[in-house]
């Protein structure tokens, strides 16, 4: 491959990586305004980002068993194709299910266009470039996310909710021409003689039913709705099966075999907990700047745009410093750090929190997402011998998605929680015998008065402005717990990195990195 051809296939790949990791967030701003247009319920319109979610999960762990069993080039393409149909289909969906319905299939070709891309990126480099692949597919994972909720919110506000999937569509073209004529098979190719269709089915049923239960379960008030107690009863089930299945056939869909290599296993956990903190902080950041700091969508976006450039220079100098043989685990632990302390400052914001403030704090967590990102997915693939490295990366981008998942449902229901918590306790503040309380609602009542309101009417008015900003307090004090939550679970998980420390410190990255 000429070195023009092989320049545009890992700037093709990482596009359709980073438009797959968009669509996995772009939606979220758009709920309301898919809702009023199709005449459904907000809770029913909220399938749109689960039913994708299901099939994002599903689609990953098997990624490099259908690339084998129908060929990478293949399956890539086809994957493409059917994102790109499936984006143009949503956009033309004239009511809620049909959405729902393609949406689902968008998420089972998106599946291939992370998995895969990570490979041909990582077969493109050299052994001692790695570390060069793994900063330019990071900036990929890094931008996907952190540009969705702003991008959908900019397309939502200036144009219509269907275009957040019509702007695929050109896209997926371009991508679907380019790697017609660039993408080739991988130098070793699996042999698959046998399909488990036992453990596929296993998988569907169990990571679906799961997806299900994390991304409704607060909605439906967990294991009070039946239906919930009977999907998590299957998801256990079906999941210790499809487990046990992998691990005593001969050719498993899954190889779980692969989680032998302690450089992997130990990258899956810590994946798993960067994906947790990842999807919280992108998720609830931009509900806490429009919600309690009116912020305008464009204005949350602005906030992130900081962070983004600073993290493109960071995932460089990372590159730069494991090629220089600095060790993972350092830049690792810099990155955890960094997200800590983005966490513990967003723990301590009020309602008067500046712009400037919130891009400040975004910087950090946007230089620890990038610390992290490079060596978490060189040490995956690291000491996996070439047949393996589709599998290792499959399974660890699966880490990355479910902890996301789970992070989101986890953190939605403790800010639920707190925010009953916080409300029951300012509430119980406000009484006759509070003197500094009662004399801010005297105050409301005389400036509704000037105002030409009746005293009654005054009043009235007077304590549901109080109630208000009851309410606001107290959402601000549970998003602030929800930061504090984030942060004190990666400080307790920061020792895992002691697993993962190497003795040969002074070696260069690539053998470094193989001894772990």
């Amino acid at each position: 491959m000429t070195p023009l051809n092989r320049k545009l296939l890992i700037l093709t790949v990482i596009l359709a990586a980073i438009m797959e990791l968009i669509d996995i967030s772009i939606v979220n701003v758009a709920l309301s305004h898919m809702s009023g247009n199709l005449g459904a319920t907000l809770e029913d319109t909220s399938w749109v980002i689960t039913a994708y979610a299901i099939a994002n999960v599903i689609i990953i762990p098997i990624t490099s068993f259908l690339s084998a069993n129908l060929g990478r080039r293949n399956y890539y393409i086809g994957s493409v194709i059917l994102f790109t149909f499936c984006s143009f289909m949503c956009g033309h969906s004239s009511n809620i299910w049909m959405l729902v319905f393609f949406r689902f299939f968008q998420g089972i070709g998106g599946g291939a266009l992370l998995s895969i891309s990570q490979v041909v990126v990582f077969e493109l480099f050299p052994k001692d470039k790695q570390s060069t692949a793994g900063a330019i597919f990071g900036a990929g994972i890094f931008i996907g996310p952190t540009i969705g909720p702003t991008l959908g919110g900019y397309i939502t506000e200036n144009y219509d909710w269907p275009w957040i999937f019509l702007i695929n569509v050109p896209i997926g073209i371009l991508v679907m021409i380019s790697c017609y004529f660039l993408l080739q098979e991988p130098p070793v190719k699996p042999e698959i003689t046998k399909v488990d269709w036992t453990g596929i089915a296993l998988l569907a049923i169990g990571v679906g039913t799961l997806q299900t239960v994390l991304e409704r379960g607060e909605v439906e008030d967990w294991f009070e709705t039946r239906y919930i107690v009977v999907l998590t009863f299957i998801a256990v089930t079906t999941l210790l099966l499809f487990i046990y299945w992998e691990l005593t056939i001969e050719k498993p869909v899954v190889n779980l075999r692969v989680l032998k290599s302690k450089s992997l296993s130990i990258a899956a956990v810590l994946t798993f907990v960067t994906g947790f903190g990842m999807f919280i902080s992108i998720y609830i950041s931009p509900v806490v700047a429009q919600r309690l700091l009116s912020f305008s969508p464009y204005q949350t976006g602005l906030l992130l745009l900081p962070g983004a450039l600073f993290a493109l220079l960071a995932l460089k100098m990372c590159g730069t410093l494991l090629q220089k043989g600095v060790s993972p685990v350092l830049i690792i632990a810099a990155g955890f750090l960094l997200f800590i302390y983005f966490n513990w400052r967003m723990s301590g914001m009020t309602l008067n929190t500046s712009a400037a403030e919130v891009a400040t704090s975004l910087i950090f967590r946007a230089l620890g997402m990038a610390l992290l990102t490079v060596p978490l997915t060189m040490l995956a693939v690291s000491s996996l011998e070439d047949k393996d490295v589709g599998q290792g990366a499959a399974l660890n981008n699966m880490m990355r998605q479910l902890g996301g998942s789970f992070g989101v449902s986890i953190i939605n229901t403790y800010v639920a929680h707190r925010f009953a918590a916080h409300r029951n306790e300012l509430i119980s503040t406000v009484t006759p015998d509070n003197t500094i309380a009662m004399d801010r609602i005297n105050a409301y009542i005389r400036y509704f008065q000037s105002k030409g309101f009746a005293y009654n009417e005054a009043k009235f008015k007077a304590l549901r402005l109080m109630e208000n900003i009851v309410l606001r307090q107290s959402s601000l004090l549970s998003y602030r717990d929800a930061f504090f939550l984030v942060g004190l679970f990666f400080l307790i998980t920061l020792p895992l990195l002691l697993f993962v420390m190497n003795k040969s410190k002074k070696r260069k990255t690539d053998l470094m990195l193989s001894d772990h």
